[in-house]
């Protein structure tokens, strides 16, 4: 359906404003604006067609409503007089603000002015017939006097100041309310601000209290790395002499020595060299800690160092039930420091031979993305998980858990850690109770 007009009207005295005015709000109303929007527009047309009688010449008024789309009211208000559009359009300017679009234009045979108003989402849908009754109502419309239009007018200015009145009744409320808020926001703000102040000056106080336990634990670490060297040092030398003076005793060319005597001095040497094998290891952690172990990087050939471990470790392997196995490397060659990762890996395989009674001690390496991994695992006692992580402090051992053969300090577990933290790698454990450990050494195939 397309848009057609509703009404026509022409103006051709002052008074024709009034009855224009009154046809105005009627058509808005009939289309289902909302109050203070009929009273814009009929505010609009008043003024519109004001402007343009004071030309001198008559004013046709066209009202059409277009359903489609967006429901829109347009008014048309055109006069004979040409080129005057530049000059109205500046003196109608504050009326734009009363209505959603207003363009005034030179057309044959004159000057038209067309002001246009949206249709609320509420507003009757205009169908042809709602269309056809607007209109029979708009021709039964009667015009009332000036002073009927003065009377409408007086009371939507009422209208308008009690609105007015009630929106700055509103508005101070509001304010009020505002500045209560503002009160009780400064106040929290202030509070926040004198106890983010404290906070600030204990956090200041607990990073100095920090670093001063920092330095302190620096020194007593680095006093008891100077404190472990030293005795290893000064432990090694005597250690040594009675090694050798034990030799002598027992030598073939020394005298002999009664089975007593012979049986004691074995025992001296065993215990001299348990000692010394305490010594070296507290010298080798006290180096690792104190950061004094630099290692040489070059390409290590696995195959050469696994055929090392495999003929140097196995007779330390005297229980029949005991497999000792050193698989051929799927990695043949690793960029490391030999020393160091043979190091390792011997620690983790002597820990493995100390407590397994029965069954493998198997030692193999694999390829894991851009790292590889050595596997160090046995069928031995086996770990508690709430002390898995424990096995890696100095001097500590599981309770309970006694070594199948020889002794131990203690210290080789935490040493091999720190040395894979050296090598740029980490060591971590997963062990079952009775059914055995597995030690797993990652480190970066290359550097």
């Amino acid at each position: 359906m397309t848009a057609e007009p509703l009404m026509g009207i022409r103006l051709r005295v002052e008074q024709d404003v009034f009855v224009v005015r009154q046809i105005a709000r009627e058509v808005a109303r009939a289309v289902g604006l909302e109050s203070q929007d009929q009273t814009r527009l009929a505010t609009a047309l008043s003024e519109v067609g004001r402007v343009l009688l004071a030309a001198g010449r008559h004013t046709d008024v066209t009202f059409t409503a277009e359903p489609n789309g967006v429901p829109t009211l347009h008014v048309a208000m055109a006069q004979p007089m040409t080129g005057e559009a530049a000059r109205l359009a500046e003196k109608l300017q504050h009326v734009g603000r009363l209505v959603d679009t207003m363009e005034v234009d030179d057309v044959e045979p004159g000057t038209v002015v067309r002001m246009s108003r949206r249709l609320p989402l509420g507003a009757p849908r205009l169908t042809a017939d709602r269309m056809e009754e607007i209109r029979e109502g708009l021709s039964r419309h009667v015009p009332g006097t000036p002073l009927d239009e003065l009377a409408v007018q007086n009371q939507q200015l009422i209208a308008a100041l009690d609105e007015v009145r009630a929106q700055r009744d509103d508005l101070a409320r509001l304010n009020a309310e505002l500045e209560e808020t503002n009160r009780g926001v400064m106040a929290l703000y202030n509070q926040l601000s004198q106890e983010l102040e404290e906070t600030n000056r204990g956090v200041v106080a607990l990073y100095a209290e920090l670093d001063e336990k920092s330095a302190q634990l620096g020194a007593a670490s680095e006093a008891k790395s100077r404190f472990l060297a030293n005795v290893s040092h000064e432990l090694r030398a005597p250690v040594t002499a009675i090694i050798g003076l034990g030799r002598l005793l027992t030598d073939s060319g020394s005298d002999d020595l009664t089975v007593e005597q012979r049986r004691q001095v074995d025992l001296i040497r065993g215990s001299a060299t348990d000692l010394l094998t305490l010594v070296n290891d507290l010298l080798d952690l006290a180096k690792a800690e104190a950061g004094r172990i630099e290692p040489n990087w070059s390409e290590v050939d696995l195959r050469a160092v696994f055929g090392q471990l495999r003929g140097t470790l196995r007779p330390l392997v005297t229980r029949p039930g005991v497999e000792f196995a050193v698989d051929e490397p799927v990695v043949p060659t690793l960029r490391s420091d030999e020393v160091l990762l043979a190091q390792v890996l011997r620690n983790l395989l002597t820990n493995a031979i100390k407590f397994t009674g029965a069954g493998s001690v198997r030692l193999s390496v694999r390829r894991v993305g851009d790292d590889a991994e050595f596997v160090v695992a046995d069928t031995g006692t086996g770990i508690p998980a709430e002390l898995q992580e424990r096995v890696f402090e100095e001097f500590y051992q599981v309770p309970g858990s006694k070594p199948v053969s020889g002794k131990g300090t203690g210290l080789g577990l935490p040493y091999a850690r720190r040395l894979a933290g050296i090598l740029g790698g980490a060591l971590r454990v997963d062990s079952t109770p009775g059914e055995g450990s597995t030690f797993t050494l990652r480190l970066p195939a290359t550097s």
